[in-house]
């Protein structure tokens, strides 16, 4: 073996993520019908357990000792997001929520006496279903109402916010609502997707035209879910197959948000199909060149690997981006099984190398990361402690890549894991659990992970002892060491 002590840089963020439907709970301040609490009334079979977002963590009443738990899991830095439908409890414009003011105010404030970092994040999933209904991302008035809800954030809580984004993983709800069926409305239609998309990278550049005009002293970005993305073979093929997905997952916001231009190489292909968004303007193109993202978050979960398709597309489905490539299971992969999802470490490398030697080594800090297991009473102690082995191996892993990429000049500043407490996962609720402390649903008592004592450690030493051999090959189970 060969250990070093891995060093991150002085006051590198260490904390977590959540959103304010994952954790928050309705509560009493007022709030608007979210996409989700509708779908969970329309098709609660949907839902893992049939468990809908009405409690989730319940934030709302147990900030004080979340924020406690916040610091005895080494926390410096934490990222909310701030509830659209909270702030204006009516249809998501109109009269804005004094109560919803007063609770952000609170938490914020209580989060930075305690030495926590804000950021905020202003959207994460949860349209008000009014606004869906006017059209959600695929409407101008929408846009100028998100832009309003920006602006009136900027207002009330610049003071207390050290860094905001527009959005969390806007790729999400596009490919979830319009594409893959995994998010209301569960429409399949690319062309309005990409209108949607469109519109989504118009509102981001919007909103950070109007933190600008606040002049406050946080800088403003977005955090994308990116994965690199790696071919079958070098065969020409699979070569092409690969660089197709990457300008459809990864290039298509990337590009808009943090270098203000579309790749030319998607807009070309989208058009050759018929595929653009038809509205656009010349002032909408100007408006996304001139603001884009001061600092890039990167959740980083799993890796891309396509190869050229097999068989034939019919040309009378849907057009998708499946047209172009098809999944390549890599034999002997290493799996998170309860997700489904790749577990490989030196992705999260490869990611901020590409973000360093592409995207001008712009500011940048790992936004999520993190694994979902299922059923972790199995893993409890006699004290009700669940002893999380698995989740310090992964954090470890990944984190020394990440000091590698550092170590290689990628500007990075910190690292979230996801989760703090164990959330609701969208329609997945809570059969896997993320968290550095753990929920007991039936009572909301919060016990403290093993993996959440090891997180206190590295926030406090900022840094921890690794083999570093592993950095080349790294392999073996988590589960059954």
């Amino acid at each position: 073996m060969n250990k070093q002590t891995l060093t991150f840089p002085e006051n590198f963020w260490w904390g977590s993520a959540w959103s304010a439907e994952q954790a928050e709970g309705r509560g009493e301040t007022g709030k608007a019908e979210t996409v989700w609490e509708r779908w969970y009334k329309q098709e609660p079979y949907r839902f893992y357990n049939r468990i809908s977002s009405e409690i989730t963590t319940d934030h709302i009443h147990r900030y004080k000792e979340d924020i406690q738990l916040m610091k005895a899991t080494g926390h410096n830095s934490f990222r909310v997001s701030i509830s659209w439908a909270r702030m204006f409890p009516a249809d998501g414009t109109g009269a804005v929520n004094q109560k919803a003011i007063t609770f952000y105010r609170d938490l914020f404030t209580e989060m930075n006496a305690q030495g926590i970092k804000v950021f905020a994040n202003l959207y994460h999933f949860d349209m008000p279903a009014k606004l869906q209904d006017q059209g959600g991302w695929e409407s101008r008035d929408v846009v100028e109402a998100y832009v309003h809800f920006a602006d009136t954030c900027f207002k009330e809580f610049g003071d207390l916010v050290y860094h905001w984004f527009t959005f969390n993983e806007p790729l999400g709800p596009i490919l979830g609502s319009y594409l893959e069926d995994f998010h209301y409305p569960n429409i399949i239609d690319f062309k309005r997707g990409a209108q949607a998309a469109f519109f989504t990278v118009l509102a981001h550049a919007k909103a950070i035209a109007a933190h600008k005009k606040q002049q406050l002293q946080s800088k403003i970005g977005v955090i994308l879910n990116l994965s690199p993305t790696f071919p079958r073979s070098q065969n020409p093929a699979d070569i092409k197959a690969a660089e197709i997905a990457d300008l459809f997952y990864t290039r298509s916001f990337l590009d808009p948000m943090v270098k203000g231009v579309f790749p030319k190489k998607l807009t070309g292909l989208l058009e050759e199909y018929g595929q653009l968004p038809e509205d656009i303007t010349e002032t909408d193109l100007a408006l996304i060149k001139e603001n884009t993202a001061q600092i890039l978050g990167l959740n980083y979960y799993e890796p891309r690997r396509v190869k050229a398709r097999l068989s034939a597309v019919n040309p009378d489905g849907p057009f998708l981006p499946e047209w172009f490539f098809e999944p390549h299971i890599m034999p002997g992969r290493k799996m998170n099984e309860y997700r489904g999802w790749e577990i490989y470490e030196k992705g999260i490398y490869d990611l901020c190398m590409d973000i360093k030697n592409n995207y001008g080594n712009i500011e940048a800090f790992i936004s999520e990361n993190g694994m979902g297991v299922a059923d972790e009473e199995r893993f409890m102690d006699e004290q009700g402690q669940v002893i999380d082995d698995y989740r310090i191996t992964y954090i470890k892993d990944h984190l020394a890549y990440l000091w590698k990429a550092i170590d290689d000049g990628c500007n990075i500043k910190g690292y979230h894991l996801w989760t703090f407490i164990d959330c609701w996962s969208w329609i997945n609720a809570y059969k896997n659990r993320y968290g550095l402390v753990s929920l007991d649903l039936a009572t909301q008592k919060r016990t403290i992970k093993k993996s959440g004592e090891f997180y206190k450690q590295l926030s406090d030493s900022n840094g921890f002892e690794y083999d570093i051999d592993l950095l080349v090959s790294t392999d073996g189970s988590y589960l059954n060491d």
